[in-house]
């Protein structure tokens, strides 16, 4: 049985400099390399989590706020070796990453993550489905707060991309501000490569090449919050490039292995086109067939990040990363008789 674990409520307020507030002194802090080059109003976001951000502009335009001892913008950047002073504030103690869990056990759960690639600027990990990439609504402890607690050295470990709670494969992690950014631009422009393998309901018959799905998605809630999304005109444009790889069939039941590329990175974005084209995802609780799930005793999502290919953050040299699909996503390949994963053609 998996252990919740709730974090404290955050009752983080600004303070007012008055005589109830007296032991409150304001904080001088060093810019240092990764936080360089940073928004200063992102600055203090990152530093006051919790705050309302309306509080955050008041001290900056007040001047409480001030980078060398001068006013300064929201948009200032930050230089390393600024002095930033922050104004007297009472913090409630924030949650800890990996809070209520011992750095031990972060670390014996850490060790069972494939490491698919680490040095000074990035850590990439294979990981497995049912782990989040974060913490939030229903989930107690994310991949970014158990690496976090298994890494205490580490001063800085952000995520340059997520995915799906249920969604297996590569997962990118910046260890310097610098490296965060420029991952980002590259998303941002275009010039990352990820591909995704699935497995599909039924025979999805296409020409020879690729197929482009296209779509604008719009994200909505249900009565219980839980967030969903739908193709919707007044949504975000989306694209996806779709290869058939193979074509199962078992009795009078067919399945399709398929590669998806992503060209842009919306939520659940390749869930959603297979949806609309009437070919739903193996496993997807959200957007699937939960009968034909069923009946074909599919206990999982079978979709997985397998490739990534980028630029180095710092070397720029050209990075290829892979990931092998899971055991369970190959037996279950191997039991409808696929011969399809010893290399398939890549999408142009």
């Amino acid at each position: 049985m998996r252990k919740t674990i709730k974090s404290p409520p955050q009752k983080s307020i600004f303070a007012k400099e008055s005589s109830k507030t007296e032991a409150l002194q304001a904080v001088f802090e060093t810019i240092g390399p990764d936080s360089a080059g940073q928004r200063l109003d992102n600055f203090l976001l990152r530093w006051a989590k919790g705050v309302p951000k309306s509080h955050v502009y008041r001290i900056i335009r007040s001047g409480e706020v001030r980078i060398n001892k001068k006013r300064a913008l929201p948009t200032s950047r930050l230089v390393e070796g600024d002095v930033v002073r922050l104004p007297p504030t009472r913090l409630a103690e924030p949650p800890k990453a990996g809070h209520g869990i011992s750095q031990d056990k972060a670390s014996q759960l850490a060790a069972k993550i494939p490491v698919l690639f680490e040095d000074d600027y990035l850590l990439i990990i294979d990981k497995p489905s049912g782990l989040a990439v974060h913490g939030g609504s229903g989930v107690s402890l994310g991949a970014i707060e158990l690496l976090r607690k298994a890494r205490p050295e580490s001063k800085f470990l952000e995520l340059v991309h997520r995915l799906d709670r249920d969604t297996s494969g590569i997962l990118i992690f910046a260890k310097k501000r610098s490296a965060l950014v420029e991952m980002h631009r590259q998303i941002r422009e275009g010039l990352t490569d990820k591909r995704y393998r699935l497995l599909a309901h039924g025979e999805i018959v296409q020409a020879t090449g690729t197929r482009q799905l296209k779509f604008p998605l719009l994200k909505y809630l249900l009565e219980n919050g839980e967030r969903r999304v739908r193709v919707d005109p007044k949504g975000q444009d989306s694209h996806t490039n779709l290869r058939v790889t193979e074509i199962l069939k078992m009795d009078e039941d067919a399945i399709t292995l398929a590669e998806a590329q992503l060209k842009t990175g919306r939520t659940h974005q390749i869930r959603v086109h297979l949806q609309k084209i009437g070919h739903p995802i193996l496993g997807d609780d959200k957007y699937g067939l939960d009968a034909e799930d069923k009946r074909l005793k599919v206990k999982h999502l079978f979709l997985h990040a397998h490739l990534a290919v980028f630029q180095h953050p710092k070397t720029q040299e050209k990075m290829r990363i892979e990931a092998d699909v899971p055991k369970a996503f190959r037996q279950w390949l191997e039991h409808w008789g696929s011969k399809a994963l010893s290399g398939p053609a890549p999408i142009q």
